[in-house]
């Protein structure tokens, strides 16, 4: 990827970052709308593709809901803001960093506090049940981190969620939200959204009082590639820029 990346035009480099700043800024945008950040704290970051390892990420201090593109800063991974304007927040830092620095499959980095895959987190030794379809797929890409106590705040901590999220694409932070990984903002993305979903599901079912109905194991998809070799990641994010672009066109300037 760098080799192409390294023959390409500097206005091509330019067109396919801020194609990429688009997809971002929508991300929060829809993260706003369905309740996934807490006030001006979560952050989403995407590695740069090209000889330098870079990453894009939002600026501390900022909602979900106003971030535009040209709002969003790249960093290396030293933590140095090299452009754009404001901080980048030292938990943001330890976390995505070094699972970016970890795992080079783990382009997009979506940290989130959702509703539902939150509560989950809080309940003691709670997983995702293997009752609703989307569990099928979902339940072997997920890791649950029973180890953390407190909030992020060094490289100690980030490397240790980093080695403990291996090859997996969701790690539930009991206490804390959620983590998902993907090789592209829409596959990050639409892995949040399916998750918090079927976390949904699960958890208005749980209210209940009534024992869940179990699917059988052998129904089990084992995917633990790409999420969208195996759903319309990219048509989904499409439809909501669709609607982003009639209703908040600004986050993409």
């Amino acid at each position: 990827m760098a080799n192409v990346l390294a023959s390409l035009s500097s206005s091509e480099a330019e067109a396919r970052e801020w194609a990429q700043r688009c997809d971002m800024a929508a991300v929060f945008r829809i993260g706003a709308r369905l309740g996934w950040n807490e006030h001006i704290g979560n952050h989403n970051s995407l590695m740069l593709a090209g000889e330098e390892p870079l990453f894009l990420i939002n600026p501390r201090g900022f909602l979900f809901q106003e971030l535009r593109a040209s709002d969003l800063i790249v960093c290396d991974l030293a933590g140095r803001v090299l452009r754009g304007r404001g901080e980048l927040r030292k938990v943001a830092f330890h976390i995505h960093a070094r699972i970016h620095m970890a795992n080079p499959k783990a382009a997009c980095v979506v940290h989130v506090h959702p509703r539902y895959l939150t509560a989950l987190s809080m309940i003691e030794g709670a997983e995702f049940s293997l009752s609703h379809h989307n569990s099928l797929l979902l339940n072997d890409r997920t890791v649950y981190d029973d180890e953390g106590r407190e909030p992020v705040h060094d490289d100690t901590e980030g490397d240790r969620i980093a080695r403990l999220m291996g090859d997996k694409t969701i790690m539930l932070m009991r206490g804390h939200g959620v983590t998902v990984v993907g090789p592209t903002v829409h596959d990050a993305f639409d892995e949040t959204y399916m998750a918090e979903r079927t976390c949904m599901y699960q958890m208005t079912a749980m209210q209940t009082g009534q024992p869940l109905h179990r699917l059988p194991e052998g129904l089990r998809r084992n995917h633990t590639g790409p999420w969208g070799e195996r759903l319309d990641a990219r048509l989904h994010l499409d439809a909501w820029r669709r609607v982003l672009d009639r209703e908040e066109p600004d986050y993409a300037r």
